[in-house]
């Protein structure tokens, strides 16, 4: 009964964050769903897509919409690891090294164009988005909880861009693409923003504490033996895909399991469907696949291997 209480509550504060994040983010609502997703089973989130759509917009107004610690950064090569960590210092006033904090130390951290940093900088994100915290000189520090990523990147200006290496991408729970406006969409956003005095930003509407909450509800979303054995399959099916060099690792697998029982959850169920895995399946494992040359030469992506692969997979018959 208080599993049944627990995810009407994530479905209500779900619905409530969607509503208020809509207040700014215009027509994005499947992304806003997959965003949600990754921060109820604390996952990291890699915004793909062209400049000028909302990313940026995204992530601030996710931050503010949550209550938490919210911090930018503007991703250039010649940013260092100290940069994003922080350092220790010789304070002269008071004769003894102090540590000065980095941008990393708060719960929403925005990176933005990630993939300009070089990757000695690229690679002092990953202690902290798999572990929750980081070392410098030696001494760990726990960082706050809840803590995301939002990381974005421009796939069409490569020129001064440092491909994001496998490892790296593997520990993004989900890939987002906003996609260009509608007509209508568009004329939304000029209406709502060509002011000249734009609306402030949207006022906090889910605490960390309840947050954290929800996040531990939806851990406990019943997922059936043939819908974990569906996952799997999907996973292993991307490994033995003819087009593809490296397929989905077991943290892909355990990715898509547990966004399976966000999505479930923000629908307001309290078990998997294999539709749930399905819907999940493109962002969750599409960034992460290699694909070989014969993939490359004839023009293949990971979505278009997880399409195949979803059409390959028998789906199970789950009964409610």
């Amino acid at each position: 009964m208080q599993q049944t209480s627990g995810l009407e509550r994530v479905y209500e504060l779900g619905h409530r964050l969607k509503a208020n994040i809509a207040r700014v983010v215009v027509g994005k609502d499947a992304a806003v769903d997959l965003t949600l997703a990754a921060l109820l089973c604390r996952g990291h989130i890699l915004i793909e897509d062209v400049p000028g759509i909302g990313k940026t917009t995204l992530a601030r107004t996710l931050a503010q919409s949550l209550r938490c610690t919210f911090g930018r950064l503007q991703c250039t090569p010649d940013l260092m690891p100290s940069d994003i960590l922080g350092l220790y210092y010789f304070n002269q006033k008071v004769g003894e090294f102090q540590f000065r904090p980095g941008p990393i130390l708060v719960q929403v951290l925005l990176v933005d164009e990630i993939n300009r940093a070089m990757p000695r900088t690229q690679s002092a994100l990953l202690e902290a988005m798999q572990e929750q915290q980081i070392t410098v000189e030696g001494v760990t520090m726990r960082l706050p909880s809840p803590f995301l990523v939002v990381a974005t990147q421009n796939p069409v200006e490569l020129e001064g861009t440092f491909p994001l290496p496998e490892a790296q991408l593997d520990r993004f729970m989900l890939r987002v693409r906003l996609g260009y406006p509608s007509a209508e969409e568009e004329s939304a956003i000029l209406l709502r923003f060509g002011d000249a005095n734009p609306p402030v930003g949207v006022e906090p509407v889910v605490a960390p504490e309840e947050l954290l909450e929800m996040q531990h509800t939806v851990a406990k979303v019943v997922v059936d033996e043939s819908v974990r054995r569906y996952v799997i399959q999907v996973a292993q099916a991307t490994r033995q895909h003819p087009m593809v060099d490296l397929g989905a690792s077991p943290r892909a697998s355990l990715s898509l399991y547990k966004v399976s029982q966000a999505h479930a959850a923000l629908q307001g169920r309290d078990y998997v469907l294999p539709d749930d895995v399905k819907a999940m399946a493109e962002p969750v494992l599409a960034h992460r696949l290699m694909l070989g040359a014969q993939g490359r030469l004839r023009g293949g992506t990971g979505e278009q291997v997880v399409k195949e692969v979803l059409t390959g997979v028998p789906v199970p018959i789950y009964e409610t």
